[in-house]
């Protein structure tokens, strides 16, 4: 009746508590049609603090490097507080690190090592977390004692946890370890178990708290806070303990037995009691209670209700409620019919269930028709009343009934057992060999009930085929077949093949085998053996034969100077299948090689093994001569002599070089040179007394590191011809333009050179330039154009014939001036009339400067669209009339003529077809 107290939707809101009146423990008591049940205790408590004494604090006296432990000694207090402590009367709080900590449990202020700084006063402060008052202690004064400084020692573990916590699922907790020593000690924390610590854990800066927040059942075990220093360690330990206990719903028929089991965990032991209905529960003969555990027996209706366990020690209570619902019913087969229809094969077996929901359980008969059932050789009626029928004939068909009794009443529920012809496989698959890239069909045929469809499925090594992702699989058949294709087989179709056909009543199954010969799979474990300057010993091991065995072997080499693999020579010169080592041959000296095998099989060629790892053949005496010697050429006095080098490949060694032999020919002694360089291919041997065109017998070797090999054959080279000994004659020149210069002269007579005339060098220099910086151009005729000249400029030019040896000498300069340049200004103000097929063009005469060549006509350049071929008409009028072909775009340009060239161009002017209209073309493009 107390007007404080508000009931809202099952929460308790107290109005204005007052601790004399609402202080106490409270319960919520739920009930609905299954019962009642209590809640965990909740308790209500006022929060307080008082004041601290007044009486001063005795003075602490400590050395320096020694521990000291400053009490608090808190007021007396309800509510959750928390504890600081001030130093010096300073407006903040005393910074907690490795040397200082306050403990939240009992207030203290823990110094590890005591410094010179830390001489004054030290008052705790004490604040209540839920009426935010605060109350400050009388100052502790610590002194510094000067008789002695404190040695080093190992830490001393002051604070720490409890050895067992029972912790609940979500709540937080915090475990407390703080050690003194010189030096200070390092706080570390880990799990005994070696398991790492969970992310969600919180440890402040000095180490000495660690929390653990939403507590789960993982996070429970034993954990370890280590203090160590230089001087040795210490360990204080503790285990963190879940606290739990459930209790599940349970539903029993009549006269069954009960029995519930409820467990917890806690320090002291927890003691239990049992509530049904939120009531203690009353005790008789048929209900039991030992411990946490309950046994009822001979359940009945009135112990249906709600159930609570409840478990308590003096830190506090714990509750799990569970329902036990009590049923009792007739016989009742709506949620479990006897199966309406059942299609067995004639010679099959049957299993008719028949459970229907009954409290208490029902006992079971059967009948077919009217007449019930007894236990035969084929028929049996089982504990848990199911039908079975074994080896059915036809005449087991027919209507089955389940009769169902028990104290509450009677029911029945009827099926039907349909009795059907087996599936049998007539043409099953047979175990097939097939090669690669066949097609094949296994078959699969059976006889059947007719008025059963049959649904055929394949398996290949136990795995179903899926026909709509196989390329190489397709069913083929009628209605009675489910033939399998194989097409285009290859090495991974090889394995078991499983047919099976299912039919509503029945399932059958035939298998075979096929096995796909192909060619072989690569050799393995190729080795090299002993190598010498043209072999090398193979061995390697067989690879798979895939069902073929293999007939040969071949080997294949590679060196950096062949393209690709090559197939090599061997000892035997065919390798038998039965065989895993050969001999290589005719191998080049000092090339690097790389070989790999290949397996041969009646299938096909296999896939080549891996290649060996690359060896160098042993270098040997050259075996290749050089080819295609020759000479001739070069200056007066030298004899050229030319060859190909020989490869790389067929140097054979180290040191590679050439042995250059001549000799005049009708001569008997050779003079010899050595050429270091395997890549010459050049030697020129310089005399001046050697007569133009003499005769040599010429022959090259070669050389390496192990030896000379062989020379080439002895062939004649001429040596070089003597440069022309006169000039050409009657050499004058006439200007064509600005910019051109036609040049002719007489060629030299056969008789004035030792050898063929080659060709003829024009030099052409400006006046006041240096005959050495001319410009050349080389001929084979006895003309020449000089282009790129510049206009109204002096030109000196002279020639001179040449031969294989060189130039001869120049001819006398003669002197010759271009002429002036063309008009730079273009023809202007053009006027053009297009009518029919005729163009009229007219422009302004174009009027030469000074400097400039008289104007002697004009050129129009005229063209279909931009690719057309040009046509050119030259008038010495300033207008003219075109005859061109009607329909098309026309481009025409208009220069002027003069004797330094063509002049500067109008620029394309386009006539566009089917346009009449006079137009003045003031720039290209326009019109």
């Amino acid at each position: 009746m107390d007007l404080n107290y508000n009931l809202v939707e099952g929460n308790l809101l107290i109005n204005n508590p007052h601790a004399t009146h609402h202080g106490g423990v409270y319960q919520c008591i739920a009930t609905n049609t299954f019962g009642t049940i209590v809640s965990r205790e909740a308790k209500v408590q006022f929060a307080y603090l008082q004041n601290f004494s007044r009486k001063p604090r005795n003075t602490v006296s400590v050395r320096e490097g020694q521990a000291v432990v400053l009490l608090c000694g808190p007021p007396p207090h309800n509510g959750e507080i928390k504890y600081s402590w001030v130093f010096n009367g300073r407006p903040s709080f005393l910074l907690q690190d490795t040397r200082r900590f306050v403990s939240q449990r009992t207030g203290n202020l823990y110094i590890a090592k005591v410094e010179a700084s830390d001489v004054g006063n030290y008052t705790c402060v004490v604040r209540n977390m839920m009426t935010n008052a605060t109350v400050y202690s009388s100052p502790t004064p610590v002194e510094l004692r000067r008789d002695a400084v404190m040695a080093e020692y190992e830490p001393k573990i002051e604070v720490q946890f409890p050895e067992s916590l029972h912790v609940t699922k979500g709540s937080s907790v915090k475990l407390e370890c703080f050690a003194l020593g010189n030096p200070v000690p390092a706080i570390t924390w880990r799990r005994t178990d070696g398991n790492p610590l969970p992310g969600k854990m919180k440890i402040n800066h000095s180490n000495g708290v660690l929390e653990i927040p939403y507590f789960r059942p993982e996070d429970a075990g034993a954990y370890e806070c280590v203090a160590e220093n230089s001087r040795g360690k210490n360990i204080a330990k503790g285990q963190l303990i879940f606290q739990s206990m459930i209790a599940h719903n349970v539903y029993k028929l009549t006269v069954a037995n009960l029995q519930w089991e409820c467990r917890a965990s806690g320090k002291p032991k927890p003691v239990y009691r049992w509530l049904k209905n939120g009531e203690p529960l009353v005790l008789e003969d048929r209900i039991l209670v030992e411990g946490g555990r309950l046994a009822v027996s001979r359940i009945n209706l009135l112990d249906s209700g709600m159930y609570q366990c409840l478990a308590e020690n003096e830190h506090g209570a714990i509750y799990a409620s569970a329902e036990l619902k009590v049923v009792a019913s007739a016989p009742d087969f709506s949620k479990s019919l006897v199966k309406k229809s059942m299609l067995i094969q004639r010679g099959g077996e049957v299993i008719m269930e028949c459970r229907p929901h009954a409290s208490p359980k029902a006992s079971i008969s059967w009948r077919r028709g009217g007449e019930f059932l007894k236990d035969s050789k084929r028929r049996t009626i089982m504990e848990d009343g199911t039908l079975r029928i074994t080896n059915i004939s036809k005449s087991d068909g027919g209507r089955y009934t389940c009769v169902a009794r028990n104290p509450f009443g009677t029911s029945s529920s009827t099926g039907t057992l349909v009795v059907k012809e087996p599936t049998k496989i007539t043409v099953p698959p047979l175990s097939v060999d097939a090669t690669v890239g066949q097609s094949i069909v296994l078959p699969c045929e059976v006889s059947r009930d007719s008025s059963l469809d049959p649904t055929f499925k394949w398996f290949f090594n136990g795995k179903l085929i899926d026909f709509n992702k196989q390329d190489h699989f397709e069913m083929i058949g009628g209605e009675s077949a489910g033939d399998l294709m194989v097409r285009n087989i290859q090495l991974k179709h090889s394995g078991k093949y499983v047919c099976m056909v299912h039919t509503v009543v029945d399932s059958v199954s035939a298998a075979a085998h096929l096995i796909v010969r192909g060619p072989p799979g690569a050799p393995e474990g190729l080795m090299v053996g002993e190598i010498t300057d043209s072999s090398a010993q193979l061995s390697w091991g067989s690879g798979p034969d895939n069902h073929s065995p293999v007939t040969t072997y071949t080997i294949q080499a590679r060196t950096p100077f062949s393209i690709g693999w090559q197939a090599v020579r061997t000892v035997p010169d065919s390798v038998p299948g039965q065989m895993f080592h050969a001999t290589v041959i005719d191998l080049n000296p000092w090339v690097d090689y790389e070989f790999r095998v290949v397996a041969i099989n009646n299938v096909g060629v296999g896939e080549p093994s891996m290649q060996s790892k690359q060896i160098r053949t042993k270098a040997a005496v050259p075996e290749v001569a050089p080819g295609n010697v020759s000479g001739g050429g070069g200056s007066r006095g030298e004899l050229v002599i030319q060859w190909e080098p020989i490869p790389e490949e067929l140097q054979n060694g180290e040191e590679f070089g050439y042995i250059v032999a001549f000799r005049s020919l009708g001569t008997t002694t050779w003079k010899q040179t050595v050429l270091a360089s395997p890549d010459a291919s050049r030697y020129t041997f310089r005399n001046d007394s050697i007569p133009p065109l003499s005769q040599f017998e010429v022959k090259v070797g070669v050389y390496n590191n192990k030896g000379e090999g062989p020379s080439s054959h002895v062939v004649v080279v001429y040596s070089a011809e003597e440069e022309p000994s006169v000039a050409p004659s009657r050499v004058w020149a006439r200007t064509l333009s600005a910019s051109e210069i036609e040049v002719y002269w007489e060629p030299i007579p056969q008789t004035a050179s030792s050898g063929n005339i080659i060709g003829y060098e024009v030099l052409c220099w400006e006046e006041g330039v240096q005959e050495s910086d001319a410009e050349m151009v080389k001929v084979t005729d006895t003309v020449a154009l000089l282009s790129g000249l510049m206009g109204s400029r002096l030109y000196l030019i002279s020639v001179r014939a040449q031969n294989s040896a060189g130039a001869g000498p120049s001819s006398p300069a003669v002197n010759v001036t271009t002429k002036k340049p063309p008009p730079s200004q273009p023809p202007g103000n053009i006027e053009w009339n297009l009518t029919n097929s005729k163009i009229f063009l007219k422009w302004e005469h174009v009027k030469a400067m000074g400097n400039e060549s008289e104007v002697t006509g004009y050129k129009v350049v005229y063209r279909q669209n931009w690719l057309g071929k040009s046509s050119v008409v030259e008038t010495n009028r300033t207008s003219v009339e075109l005859q061109v072909p009607p329909g098309e775009d026309y481009l025409i340009e208009i220069k002027a003529l003069s004797g330094g060239g063509d002049g500067s161009s109008s620029g394309p002017i386009r006539i566009p077809k089917m346009y009449s209209k006079r137009c003045f073309c003031l720039s290209p493009f326009t019109g």
